[in-house]
């Protein structure tokens, strides 16, 4: 038997593993009312900021910068949506102010990514030093700013976004509680998913996003400056890291600088879902969707009267994640990921 053909039976019968597990989980979950419209609006919730923060990550990586920073860069979007919101609107902003914090967060962890960007390409900086050093600032940050601003580790309770919801269509069995009356991040974070795909696999510029990752010297050799191009993938990943933590702002209507702080390793998880999704913005939507869901699980176990530790249903992921990449296979990392690269000329 050829290694192809083992590859493609194995992967048969872990498919048919996976159905034979899945669908009396999936009949169970109907039957005990587990699925329901609240349990996905809540999932999606609690995914978007996953789905937008990997994203950001798998641009990077594909371009050849391992942004492991990305729990840092999302704590400072979400303190910087906090801080906006208070600032403008004070313990009650309006929906407005929300809007303007989530710009505000773009603008401030793209001028903390350039700098990110620069330590990395230009000076070498070791990216996972640098990476957690992001992580461990915004650790140390975020208490002293909230402390100086709210007198404590904690916002309070502030405002978040409403959903939108379209009369009529909102009743439409299925989708209309899904797509009718939801979250407007939600279904931008839909669109996002979409226009990153169709960017990286459709465009030129998606194009140079991976040769810069898998062959800078051909990249260079057309005449394209790879570190440019990676430079523009870097600050792009850290700003969609500070987009997802004010998302996740937005959907929970409080900052919290305590322990890992409001963001609570969310950011890892964004990391864990594009190397799930094998460096597939789609792919990386669906694990996203997939930890949220797990995520709401515990919580909606207690509805039902049975008690689960949230701490082992927020290990699940990371246990699938190992399961699947060491008997499916591994994913197809860019080969010079982590390698500084310096023109010829």
């Amino acid at each position: 038997m050829s290694v192809a053909s083992y590859t493609s039976q194995r992967r048969v019968q872990i498919g048919t593993l996976g159905l034979v597990v899945l669908i009396p989980l999936i009949a169970v979950g109907i039957e005990t009312s587990l699925f329901t419209y609240g349990f996905l609006n809540r999932s999606l919730a609690v995914a978007s900021p996953i789905a937008i923060a990997a994203i950001g990550g798998l641009y990077a990586e594909k371009s050849g910068v391992f942004n492991i920073g990305l729990e840092g860069f999302m704590i400072f979007g979400a303190l910087t949506a906090a801080v906006t919101m208070f600032g403008l609107g004070g313990s009650s902003p309006g929906q407005g102010y929300i809007w303007i914090a989530l710009v505000a967060s773009v603008l401030v962890t793209v001028i903390l990514s350039a700098i990110f960007a620069v330590l990395l390409i230009r000076y070498k900086a070791d990216q996972i030093v640098a990476g957690l050093a992001v992580w461990f600032i915004g650790l140390g940050f975020a208490p002293v700013i909230a402390t100086l601003i709210w007198g404590r580790r904690s916002s309070g309770g502030l405002s978040s976004i409403n959903n939108v919801v379209v009369p009529g269509l909102a009743e439409i069995p299925v989708i209309g509680p899904i797509f009718f009356d939801q979250s407007p991040l939600i279904l931008l974070t839909f669109v996002f998913v979409a226009v990153s795909w169709l960017f990286l696999y459709r465009t030129q510029y998606g194009y140079w996003i991976q040769a810069a990752g898998e062959n800078p010297e051909a990249l260079d050799t057309a005449g394209i400056d790879v570190n440019r191009v990676r430079y523009a993938a870097t600050i792009f990943s850290g700003a969609m890291a500070g987009l997802a933590g004010a998302v996740l702002l937005a959907h929970l209507g409080s900052f919290n600088a305590s322990g890992d702080t409001t963001v609570d390793g969310r950011g890892w998880l964004g990391i864990v879902a594009y190397l799930f999704g094998n460096y597939n913005p789609i792919g990386a939507a669906l694990a996203a969707l997939l930890f949220g869901g797990l995520d709401m699980i515990s919580v909606q176990l207690q509805t039902l009267g049975i008690n689960l530790s949230s701490r082992i249903v927020n290990l699940v992921p990371y246990v699938i994640v190992v399961v699947v990449l060491t008997v499916w296979g591994k994913t197809q990392m860019p080969s010079s990921v982590g390698d500084p690269y310096e023109s010829e000329d």
